[in-house]
């Protein structure tokens, strides 16, 4: 679907890192405010998953300012687009 920026190996690296980070404290206070960072609906903290916004296969990498909080069901449906990808297709799918 999308030409990917990293190798499969740069990816795999920054599987990686992004599992250092979900240990972090900064990720379980991150997660303990309970809210999807793009529904904002209140979801139990072990629910919420993490969400690069840049995904990685777009050049994406894993740190703080580059991954949220999101309940399953937007991490899912959000997939490998940007944010205002997925506001632009949810919108026209309102049509």
């Amino acid at each position: 679907m999308f030409a990917a920026d990293f190798t499969e190996e740069e990816i795999k690296r920054e599987k990686g890192v992004a599992r250092e980070l979900r240990k972090s404290s900064w990720w379980k206070r991150r997660c303990s405010e309970g809210r999807c960072y793009y529904c904002n609906s209140k979801v139990h903290p072990r629910d919420l998953t993490m969400d690069h916004v840049v995904p990685l296969i777009r050049g994406g990498k894993s740190t703080k300012g580059n991954v949220v909080a999101s309940c399953k069901e937007c991490n899912t449906k959000k997939g490998y687009l940007l944010h205002f990808e997925w506001d632009k297709e949810k919108s026209s799918k309102k049509s």
